[in-house]
């Protein structure tokens, strides 16, 4: 770990970006219980909060980690030193990517506290990104979707940036990867496309599974053949869509609100 005397030696942006660096690694050792580099914060906020180069918030947010007390609880001591670290890393032009983040504190991922609607399943047509793919099983597990189905060109959920945007939902979330012949067995298969029936209007069946297209193609004409409805997230804006990882969260909790209101209660798995 560098010291915080040579640190104070570099040009200033390069100084904050290293300092985002160390506080990066102090951040994972709090959160694994290791507290022994508070004194290092502590050292760095002492100089820091004096650094002219510095603007003033992120100087008060410096005198905020000197202070004896700062690092008292956990919880606050990672809050703290995520947000000083976020604070230079902004300073020094450095702009992270939703991967990036850590999950929040206290949430320990068991599949067996996961509560799930059984009827409830999606087929995951030809979607290349990997950021997509996570963040859909991020959204799968918030919504109680029993199982996501997988087509053989959909991106790999253990790809890092998958991993990243899931935030460990890859790991509890059921799925498995199959051709067009899984929508068989499953209740109604529906599509979620555009110029279909409104989700404020959409009756959503109990046991069900939906398609979800490509990022460019959207939902095949294979797949649309299996298809008995098309459901639509309507659009405002200009721009007539949404990325796929945030129409199938806004999908799925019209889903579930609709079972729900139905009576259906969702159970742990």
């Amino acid at each position: 770990m560098i010291a915080v005397r040579k640190l104070m030696t570099l040009s200033p942006v390069h100084r904050a970006r290293k300092a985002a660096q160390t506080l990066a690694l102090i951040e994972v050792a709090y959160r694994s219980g290791d507290p022994t580099k508070g004194a290092w914060v502590a050292e760095l906020g002492a100089a820091l909060s004096i650094d002219e180069t510095l603007p003033p918030a992120l100087r008060a947010l410096a005198m905020e980690a000197a202070s004896p007390d700062a690092l008292d609880s956990a919880e606050a001591s990672v809050r703290l030193i995520n947000t000083f670290m976020r604070g230079l890393e902004a300073h020094a032009g450095v702009s992270p990517a939703d991967w990036d983040f850590r999950a929040p504190l206290g949430l320990a991922l068991s599949a067996e506290a996961r509560r799930i609607f059984p009827g409830v399943r999606a087929y995951l047509e030809d979607l290349r990104s990997p950021f997509n793919v996570g963040s859909i099983f991020r959204s799968a597990d918030a919504f109680g979707v029993a199982e996501l189905v997988l087509s053989g060109f959909t991106a790999d959920p253990g790809h890092p940036r998958a991993a990243r945007s899931a935030m460990g939902a890859t790991s509890v979330v059921s799925w498995r990867r199959d051709g067009l012949e899984a929508l068989r067995g499953n209740g109604e298969v529906i599509a979620l496309e555009l110029r279909g029936v409104s989700i404020d209007s959409f009756e959503f069946p109990e046991h069900g599974i939906v398609v979800v297209g490509s990022e460019e193609l959207g939902v095949s004409p294979e797949a649309m053949a299996h298809c008995a409805r098309t459901v639509s997230i309507p659009m405002l804006g200009a721009k007539g869509s949404l990325n796929v990882g945030v129409a199938f969260g806004v999908l799925m909790d019209a889903w579930r609100r609709s079972l729900v209101a139905s009576g259906v209660v969702p159970f742990r798995t």
